[in-house]
Order: C-alpha cells, then structure tokens, then sequence
C-alpha cells in the first residue's frame, strides 16, 4: 500500500520549466516500488511520460520528451521528479504519478512500465498548462 500525492503543477509559457514533485507514503517502503508519469489530455487517452526503476538506476521515456524530460528519484525523501525543459503546446494535461510493483527482474520491465495497467496505485493528479 502507497498513497502518491503530485505536486508542483501549474501554468507556463512555451519554452518555459516545471519541475513535477511525487511524494509517497505507505506501508510498504518506496524504494521497492518502480514510479511513472503519465499525463491525460481531456477526451483522451492516459499516455505514458517517462519511468524510473526502484534504484532509480534506469529510467525510460516517451519519445517526444527524450532530451527535454528528466525523471529523477530521492528514496530517502520518498519522493519521484519529473523536470519538464522546453515545454511545447502540446504538453498540457493532469499529470499522473503511480506506483509500480513490478520486479526489478522481470525482463520485460521496460516495456510493461509503458502501459498505465501495470501501475498499482496511482496519485490525484496535477494540472500543467502551457501557453503559447
């Protein structure tokens, strides 16, 4: 059991920064949990941003984020970071933070941590608008 909670959203111009925090409590330690961003755009569908691995040792992302996107991890803080550079009109959703339980083993991880099905919990959301 782990509650995340976003924060950190908010609104920018084009070309501008948001850093995304993710902090997590439960039971169950935050350093065995894998985390992910995915984002929502009204009337569609939850699209995968970008993971990080328990250690935080790889981290994997959606293609248009590569080289502007940072997704970072302070297990002593319980907490996960998206940084988001250059932000482009198209960026603009509620930004999702979840948990996955997937083991650090499992050959396939890289991929399965694309899918919002393998995320076992998930935060409320945080809104990030950009204007052009």
């Amino acid at each position: 059991q782990v509650q995340p909670v976003e924060s950190g959203g908010g609104s920018v111009h084009a070309g501008g920064s948001l850093r995304l925090s993710c902090a997590a409590s439960g039971r169950t330690a935050f350093s065995s949990y894998a985390m992910g961003w995915f984002r929502q755009a009204p009337g569609k569908e939850r699209d995968f941003v970008a993971a990080i691995s328990q250690s935080g040792s790889n981290t994997y992302y959606e293609d248009s984020g590569q080289g502007r996107f940072t997704i970072s991890r302070d297990n002593a803080k319980n907490t996960v970071y998206l940084q988001m550079n250059s932000l482009k009109p198209e960026d603009p959703a509620v930004y999702y933070c979840g948990a996955s339980g997937l083991s650090s083993g499992n050959s396939a991880i890289a991929s399965m941590l694309r899918q919002f099905s393998e995320y076992d919990y998930w935060g409320q959301g945080t809104q990030v608008n950009v204007s052009s």
